[in-house]
C-alpha cells in the first residue's frame, strides 16, 4: 500500500484557493489546472500527488496534460476530497445541494464555529472551514439561485472568510481580505436591515484599515456607525472606527471616537473587541499615531487587567503597541520583554501581520529580536508560500 507523502497542513496553505489567481483556476473547472496549483501551493511533484491520489506520476502528468481524464463520479469525488476542494468544482454534484434546507443549516453553523474559532485564535481552521462554502454558494448563485436566505449566508460567509484571512495574511497580501468582505457590500445592501449593513461595512472597513487603505477605512466606518441601530451595535464599530482615525492621523476624530466608545464602557456589553483592555491599546496606538507619544508614556503602565473576553490574538496586538512605547519611553529592556512574549504567540497563533509589526517595532535599537523575527517570519512564508 503507498502512503500519503507528508505534506504542510492544508489550514497553513488552504488561503491560496482564496485568492484571485485560485478562483480563476477553479472556476475553469480544468482538472489538470487545478492538480497543477495544488501540487504548486504544496510544493509537491507529480510522484507525490500521485501518492496522495492513489495514481503513479504518469497518469498524474497525463491528467494535468489533459491526455486522460477521470470520467467516474465516484474517482472525481475522492479526488475533491484529498483536495479538500468542493466536489461541484470536478462537475460533481454534492447531493446536499439537493436539501436548501440543510444547506442552509450546515452553512449557518459553518460560519458560527468559524468566528468561534477566529476569536479562540484559530483563524487558519476558519479559513479552511470556510471557504468551500464560499465557493459552494458562489456556484450556487452562478446557476441562477439568488434565494433570500442563501444571499444573506453568502454575504456573511464573505465577510468571515475575509476577516480569517486578515489575520493568517502578511501584510503584503491583506488586500484579499478586504476583497473578500468587499464582497459582501452589494449583497447587504439588497436588504432593508441597518444592522447587517452597519455589521458588512465595519469588517470591510477594518480590513481596508489593515491594507492601509486608510480614507477609505475611516469612510467605511463612518458610515457603520451611522447605521448602527443600537448601542450594541455602535460599541461594535467604534473600536475600529477610533483605531483607523488614529491611522488617518486625524487627532481631532480619534478623540471624539475615543470619547464616545468611552462613554458605551459601562453600558453596552463587552466582547472580545469592545472592553476596557482592548480600548487601552487602542488609545495607546492612536495616541502615537496622533503626535502624542508623551500622552501614551503617561498611559502604557495604567491599562486594565486583561479579562476572558479578550480574543488571543488581542493580546498579541497589545503586547506590540506596549513594546513600542516603552521604547519611545526608553526602555528597551520592558520593550524586548513585551516583544519576545509577543512573538511567540504570534508564531503558535500563524500572525504573520503581528511578526511583521514585532519586525518594524524592534527597528535597529532592538536587532537580536528584530532578528528572531524575521526568521520566524520567513518560516512562516515558506510555508505559505505558492
Amino acid at each position: 500500500m503507498v502512503l500519503p507523502v507528508s505534506r504542510p497542513s492544508a489550514q497553513h496553505v488552504v488561503w491560496h484557493w482564496a485568492t484571485p489567481q485560485a478562483r480563476t483556476v477553479l472556476g475553469s473547472g480544468d482538472l489538470g489546472a487545478i492538480l497543477r496549483f495544488h501540487r504548486t501551493v504544496h510544493g509537491l511533484n507529480q510522484t507525490e500527488l500521485g501518492n496522495l491520489l492513489g495514481y503513479d506520476k504518469t497518469y498524474i502528468s497525463a491528467l494535468e496534460l489533459r491526455k486522460k481524464t477521470l470520467g467516474d463520479v465516484g474517482s472525481l469525488r475522492r479526488v475533491a476530497e484529498q483536495l479538500r476542494l468542493p466536489p461541484h468544482v470536478l462537475g460533481v454534484t454534492d447531493p446536499a445541494d439537493t436539501d436548501h434546507r440543510a444547506m442552509l443549516q450546515f452553512g449557518q453553523s459553518t460560519v458560527r464555529l468559524a468566528e468561534i474559532a477566529r476569536q479562540s485564535g484559530h483563524a487558519s481552521e476558519a479559513v479552511a472551514e470556510l471557504w468551500p462554502l464560499v465557493a459552494r454558494l458562489e456556484a450556487r448563485l452562478e446557476d441562477g439561485h439568488t434565494e433570500r436566505d442563501v444571499l444573506r449566508l453568502l454575504a456573511h460567509a464573505r465577510v468571515g472568510l475575509g476577516v480569517a484571512l486578515g489575520n493568517v495574511l502578511p501584510e503584503e497580501r491583506l488586500a484579499t481580505a478586504a476583497h473578500w468582505t468587499a464582497k459582501s457590500l452589494s449583497i447587504a445592501a439588497h436588504f432593508d436591515d441597518p444592522a447587517f449593513s452597519s455589521y458588512a461595512l465595519r469588517m470591510h472597513g477594518n480590513e481596508l484599515r489593515k491594507a492601509r487603505i486608510t480614507g477609505a477605512a475611516v469612510d467605511r466606518l463612518r458610515h457603520a456607525e451611522a447605521l448602527a441601530p443600537n448601542p450594541e451595535a455602535r460599541a461594535a464599530v467604534l473600536p475600529l472606527y477610533a483605531r483607523a482615525a488614529g491611522e488617518l492621523g486625524d487627532a481631532g476624530l480619534f478623540d471624539s471616537v475615543m470619547q464616545e466608545a468611552d462613554g458605551l464602557i459601562e453600558s453596552a456589553a463587552h466582547t472580545s473587541l469592545f472592553n476596557p483592555y482592548a480600548l487601552h491599546e487602542i488609545r495607546l496606538r492612536g495616541l502615537v499615531s496622533t503626535g502624542r507619544a508623551d500622552l501614551a508614556i503617561r498611559l502604557v503602565d495604567h491599562g486594565p487587567d486583561s479579562t476572558t473576553t479578550v480574543a488571543p490574538q488581542w493580546r498579541v496586538i497589545e503586547l506590540v503597541t506596549v513594546a513600542h512605547v516603552r521604547l519611545l519611553a526608553d526602555d528597551p529592556g520592558g520593550a524586548a520583554e513585551a516583544l519576545s512574549t509577543a512573538m511567540a504567540e504570534a508564531v503558535v497563533q500563524r500572525l504573520p501581520h503581528q511578526l511583521q509589526r514585532i519586525v518594524r517595532t524592534a527597528g535597529d535599537r532592538l536587532p537580536v529580536v528584530r532578528g528572531t523575527a524575521v526568521q520566524a517570519l520567513d518560516r512562516m512564508r515558506q510555508e505559505m508560500a505558492a
